[in-house]
C-alpha cells in the first residue's frame, strides 16, 4: 500500500469514529450464545478495481472491512468497562472504583472515605493520621504521715532562714493544705517532748530555734572569745526603729538625744535596718527594720515586739513635762 493510501484509509477511520457518548447503548451480549466463527482469510486477495480518472481515490476494500469491525469491537470493549450500578461508561485507563468495603488506613469502620470531618483533610479525601499524644506525666506520690513528717524535719535542718509552706510543699510535691497542719504537729511534739529547741513562725516561714531557757549555753558556745554584739547605741538605735518604723533619721536623733547618723550606717551594713522610701514633707529617708531582724530574733512580724509599758519608768509624764 502505497503512502497516499494508507493516508487516506487513516482519514477515512477518523472520520467514520463515533465519540462513545454518542454512541447508542448496545444490548448486552448473551454469554450463553456461541460466538460466530470469524471468517477465513481468502489465500489470494481479490484485484482492486480502478477507480475512475478524475473522482479522488477510493479506499481500498480491506482496510474498510478492518474499520467497520474496529467500529463494531469497541462497544463490545466499552460495555465491558461499564458500571454495574449506572449506565455511565467508565475510562479503561482510569483508576479502578471504590468498593463498599474499606481499604487501607484511609477507610472509617463503616467503610466510607474519611470525609472533610478528619484532620487535615478535604472533603472525600483521606486526612493523615497525626503524630500520637505524649503520655501525660504521672502524679507523684503521695506520702505517708510518717514520711511526710521525716521529710520536713530533714529540710528544716539544713535551712539557713525561713521557708514557706508553699516552698516546702513544691519540694515534696504535696499538697500545701498538708503541710501546715503537719508542721504545726512537729511543733506541738517538740515541746510535749520537752526538746533543746523548737520549730516556730519567723519572717512568714518555719525554721528551728533554741529554747529560751539554754540561751546562756548557747551564747557561751558561739559568742566565746568572739566580739560580735552590738554596742548599747546601736541597740537603742535598732529598738527605736523596730517600735516607730518606718522613721527618719533625725526623729531618731531627736528621741535618743544624740547623733545617730553612724550608728544607722552600722545597722544597714550588718542587714538589720534599710531604707523604705521618703517623708512626704521634709524628703528625708525612711529606716525600717528587716527580715533578717525579724530572723534573729525568732520573731514572725514586728506585731509580736513585747510592749513597751512595762519597760517605762513610773514618772514618763513628769520626764515628758520637763522635756517640753
Amino acid at each position: 500500500m502505497s503512502d497516499e493510501e494508507r493516508h487516506d484509509s487513516l482519514a477515512d477511520q477518523a472520520a467514520a469514529w463515533i465519540p462513545p457518548w454518542e454512541r447508542p447503548t448496545p444490548p448486552k451480549p448473551d454469554i450463553t450464545a456461541e460466538a460466530p466463527a470469524e471468517p477465513e482469510p481468502s489465500a489470494e486477495p481479490e484485484p482492486h478495481a480502478a477507480a475512475p480518472v478524475g473522482s479522488g481515490p477510493a479506499p481500498a476494500p480491506a482496510t474498510g472491512s478492518a474499520a467497520a469491525s474496529l467500529g463494531d469491537a469497541e462497544p463490545a470493549i466499552l460495555d465491558s468497562y461499564r458500571s454495574p450500578k449506572t449506565e455511565t461508561v467508565q475510562d479503561p485507563m482510569a483508576d479502578p472504583p471504590a468498593t463498599d468495603e474499606p481499604v487501607g488506613p484511609g477507610a472509617s469502620d463503616a467503610g466510607e472515605p474519611v470525609g472533610s470531618d478528619a484532620p487535615g483533610g478535604a472533603s472525600g479525601v483521606p486526612g493523615r493520621r497525626g503524630r500520637r499524644a505524649a503520655p501525660a506525666p504521672e502524679p507523684a506520690p503521695v506520702l505517708d504521715d510518717a514520711e511526710l513528717r521525716g521529710a520536713l524535719e530533714a529540710i528544716l535542718l539544713v535551712v539557713d532562714q525561713p521557708v514557706s509552706e508553699l516552698t516546702l510543699a513544691q519540694v515534696l510535691e504535696q499538697s500545701p493544705e498538708r503541710i501546715g497542719p503537719m508542721l504545726d504537729e512537729i511543733a506541738a511534739g517538740y515541746t510535749a517532748a520537752g526538746h533543746g529547741f523548737e520549730l516556730r513562725r519567723a519572717a512568714g516561714g518555719w525554721r528551728l530555734y533554741t529554747r529560751p531557757e539554754y540561751a546562756t549555753y548557747v551564747e557561751r558556745f558561739v559568742l566565746e572569745g568572739q566580739s560580735v554584739r552590738l554596742t548599747q547605741a546601736a541597740l537603742e538605735t535598732l529598738a527605736v526603729i523596730a517600735y516607730k518604723q518606718p522613721v527618719t533619721r533625725s526623729r531618731i536623733s531627736a528621741i535618743r538625744g544624740v547623733n545617730c547618723d553612724g550608728v544607722i550606717r552600722t545597722l544597714v551594713s550588718r542587714g538589720l535596718v534599710e531604707e523604705c522610701g521618703t517623708e512626704a514633707d521634709s524628703g528625708a529617708f525612711l529606716y525600717r527594720t528587716t527580715t533578717m531582724f525579724l530572723e534573729k530574733l525568732g520573731l514572725n512580724s514586728v506585731d509580736d515586739l513585747p510592749p513597751l509599758a512595762p519597760f517605762l519608768p513610773d514618772d514618763v509624764e513628769e520626764l515628758a513635762d520637763a522635756t517640753r
